[in-house]
């Protein structure tokens, strides 16, 4: 009989995930010669290498792709039974793992974590911010329960709650201010500032313009819709900014925001998480929690147009 502990399961995923001991060991919080000793070990068990081993190279061997992935499988069902257990109280406690993408992480999250602190106590939330495919990838695999993102996602696997829906505004250089706001024809003639290939927000900006993702550009990728604002501020171009954003990043930028005249683009803004989830019901919860701390943020922070 293989004597397999869910402990050696558990960091070699990190190291499937990672690609590497350094970053899988920083990620089980262990010292990388011990991540080593119980990846050997695991190898020894089993009687079969799991990792292809060169300079500067690891890769999973044809036996570990199929081992990592039933070791997915274990380790979500592993959690679901704690899930399980913490979905029969009264109140959601303990550790939450929400993912949220990053145009919506900054401007929302104090509001909400305030809220959850007050209406939840005892909750425990690990917040993960990165892009829309990486928040469905470790959605889908267990690390995340529940992601604050844009609506649709479209998997059959995920319940979807929208929460709200939230004006995307046009920034200009301060001395625009006051001229008309440009029609479509214009704006696609203008330098237009998106973020990075990965984000959402970029996508539907360029929806929004009609124009084709991948196809070449005179303008700037950013990393931040802050980067973005500033650059704006310096002259350079455009961008799209979504309302909720509006307080914190023209704050210190010599940028104006304008609305577009109907039909005006907008994002849905929602939760999402698995069906199969013990905590669907306190994540719906959980979720509505979030809608109310984001509603009496936006009339907080209400832009005016200009």
């Amino acid at each position: 009989m293989i004597n397999l502990t869910l402990k050696q399961l558990r960091y070699f995923d990190a190291l499937a995930r990672h690609g590497h001991f350094g970053r899988a060991a920083d990620a089980c919080a262990i010292s990388q010669p011990a991540l080593s000793m119980q990846i050997k070990e695991l190898e020894e068990s089993l009687g079969t290498a799991l990792f292809e081993r060169s300079a500067r190279q690891l890769r999973l061997t044809n036996f570990g792709e199929e081992f990592a992935s039933r070791v997915r499988h274990i380790l979500r069902s592993v959690d679901e039974l704690g899930d399980l257990a913490r979905a029969s109280r009264d109140r959601l406690v303990g550790r939450l793992r929400i993912g949220v993408i990053p145009t919506i992480a900054p401007y929302m999250l104090p509001a909400v974590l305030g809220n959850l602190a007050r209406t939840h106590a005892g909750l425990d939330v690990h917040v993960r911010e990165t892009t829309t495919s990486r928040l469905i990838e470790e959605l889908s695999d267990g690390r995340l329960d529940a992601a604050i993102l844009a609506l649709p996602v479209s998997e059959p696997s995920f319940a979807e709650v929208p929460l709200f829906t939230e004006d995307l505004l046009l920034v200009r250089p301060g001395e625009d201010a006051g001229r008309p706001v440009p029609s479509l024809e214009e704006l696609r003639a203008m330098r237009l500032l998106l973020l990075e290939e990965g984000h959402c927000f970029r996508d539907q900006a360029l929806s929004f313009c009609n124009i084709q993702p991948g196809l070449t550009r005179d303008g700037l990728d950013g990393s931040s819709l802050a980067t973005l604002v500033q650059m704006v501020g310096a002259g350079i171009g455009v961008t799209f900014i979504p309302e909720m954003a509006v307080a914190v990043e023209t704050r210190s930028a010599s940028v104006c925001v304008a609305r577009f005249a109907t039909p005006q683009p907008m994002r849905t803004v929602g939760m999402i998480w698995r069906k199969t989830s013990p905590l669907a019901k306190q994540l719906l919860e959980i979720s509505e929690v979030v809608g109310r701390s984001a509603g009496a943020l936006r009339e907080e922070h209400a832009p005016t147009s200009s």
